[in-house]
């Protein structure tokens, strides 16, 4: 589903902060990178605008040029940072992942979905570092990971079945799965059982357990997850060690939403 554009900004409007922040956002589908003219398409701007800014972020130290491509620095990060160290949800989350992670010695991450993906908004470091999957700020498609189906585990039959027909299905691991009636089966088995598990799906050797987290009127608005080596854990010791003290500090968070 294409996004509305937006309403017609009053005469005093500033549109080339508007344009900027169109292409500031459009790393955020999906694009490590951007060029002028990949710029143009998914902010919706001409060439001549996405230059100057790509230009502009350039000069002012957030964007980095190689050639034809722009890739964001560090100091992009910071445009987020507000949200991140304020908005609520990961201010509430941040306490019950460190007792997770001090609980079970991995990391413990919460993500919620945003436009058809499984964004991280929370994480609680371990010592072991395995994966830099779930780091904040990272967006996976959420058919394809354990947060994702949790997340996604809500939606209607009809509104599942919408989603999985227009999402871009591609392999990223060995095992990761591409037929869209066994993805939809998957997340369904999420909703049935309160929690989701991926074998090797999204990368290679790694395996992830995901518990969903409710608002006070019990819809699920997050996701709670760990991800670690298989060749340590498998599905079933998760199912078995992990599962409990996770979905026990769903929960402590759901009570405080």
């Amino acid at each position: 589903m294409e996004n509305p554009r937006p309403a017609r900004r009053a005469p005093e409007g500033m549109a080339g902060l508007a344009k900027g922040l169109a292409i500031i956002e459009a790393f955020g589908a999906s694009h490590e990178f951007l060029t002028v003219s990949i710029a143009a398409n998914v902010a919706d701007v001409s060439r001549a605008s996405a230059r100057r800014c790509l230009l502009t972020l350039t000069d002012l130290g957030y964007l980095v040029k190689n050639g034809p491509q722009f890739r964001p620095t560090p100091r992009m990060v910071r445009l987020g940072a507000a949200y991140f160290e304020s908005a609520s949800l990961p201010q509430l989350a941040q306490a019950h992942l460190d007792r997770a992670r001090d609980e079970i010695g991995e990391s413990v991450a919460l993500a919620v979905l945003e436009t058809g993906h499984s964004m991280f908004i929370a994480r609680a470091e371990a010592e072991r570092i395995v994966s830099s999957v779930a780091r904040i700020g990272r967006r996976l498609p959420a058919h394809s990971c354990a947060t994702g189906r949790v997340l996604l585990s809500s939606l209607s039959d009809a509104e599942l079945d919408a989603f999985l027909e227009a999402a871009t299905i591609a392999p990223t691991a060995s095992s990761t799965v591409t037929d869209r009636a066994e993805l939809a089966a998957r997340i369904r088995r999420a909703a049935q059982e309160q929690m989701a598990f991926t074998d090797q799906e999204l990368e290679d050797g790694m395996v992830s357990i995901a518990v969903p987290v409710r608002d006070g009127s019990g819809q699920i608005i997050a996701a709670m997850s760990v991800s670690a080596s298989s060749a340590r854990i498998s599905i079933e010791d998760m199912r078995k060690t992990l599962f409990p003290t996770l979905a026990r500090h769903a929960a402590a968070l759901s009570q405080m939403l």
